[in-house]
């Protein structure tokens, strides 16, 4: 068998509206990636991705072939980033969410590639928001590269990618180890949270939380700071003796949460 007829017989399989064709076509892809060059790697990604563009809550019967399509995808190494990366830009959110879960899987090797397009090439705070989504998915304690971004765009107008970023800082905190971050930067990470506790949307305000008490979790808190997060959440809870709880239950929810972190 030369190596063009297996992947004719996978590009017809994942062309199919099938689940079971599709996972088929996915099993040959898995198959064939381990010995296939850096040229035929990322041809056999571009047969793959269309499938992050399925819209499972139309089709549910599709969510086992968007999944194994991240995992195989996540295993066909360093050569197929770039192919990703360019697909990650396409502006179709279901299939961003699914990219940036493949990409987050190929650990450290993501890395460097997806700060670079963040840096020089990514056109729009969109488009920097699922980048620090990839991002929030690597699990390595490399990731502290990528906390300076995360720091800047926690501060943006941008809601979303200031709702990415305060999640995301919280995402980093859990793979880097406690100390490892300089005072300053640690510092900066909890104050520009605290900042957050008071941002207009919910969303935003949820999040500070959560990533402060995942701050507290990983042991990059104070005792003292820990100490005023605890005296915070009670407040946000209306524990305290103002009872002017976040009137926002998701926020509430957080709050309650993050406290076993600090009590």
């Amino acid at each position: 068998m030369t190596v063009h007829e297996p992947y004719g017989a996978i590009a017809v399989l994942l062309e199919s509206h099938e689940p079971d064709d599709l996972l088929l076509g996915l099993a040959l892809v898995r198959e064939e990636a381990p010995q296939a060059c850096e040229d035929d790697a990322r041809r056999l990604c571009e047969l793959v991705v269309p499938l992050f563009y399925i819209d499972t809550l139309d089709h549910p019967e599709h969510a086992p072939v968007v999944e194994t399509a991240v995992s195989v995808t996540a295993g066909m190494g360093e050569a197929v980033i770039p192919v990703l990366i360019q697909t990650l830009e396409s502006g179709d959110v279901k299939a961003q969410m699914a990219l940036a879960q493949a990409l987050g899987r190929m650990g450290d090797a993501a890395i460097e590639p997806l700060l670079t397009e963040y840096e020089q090439t990514c056109p729009d705070p969109a488009c920097h928001a699922f980048l620090l989504f990839a991002l929030g998915k690597v699990k390595s304690p490399q990731i502290a590269k990528a906390v300076p971004l995360a720091l800047e765009a926690a501060h943006s107008p941008d809601l979303e990618l200031r709702d990415t970023a305060t999640r995301a800082i919280g995402k980093f905190v859990e793979s880097i180890p406690a100390g490892a971050l300089s005072e300053e930067t640690r510092c900066a990470l909890v104050e520009v949270l605290q900042r957050n506790l008071a941002d207009a949307s919910p969303g935003v305000r949820s999040k500070a939380v959560r990533s402060l008490g995942k701050l507290a979790k990983f042991g990059h808190l104070t005792l003292a700071e820990k100490t005023q997060l605890q005296t915070t959440l009670h407040r946000l809870l209306g524990e305290d003796e103002h009872f002017e709880w976040d009137r926002a239950y998701v926020v509430r929810k957080e709050a309650k949460e993050a406290l076993g972190y600090v009590s």
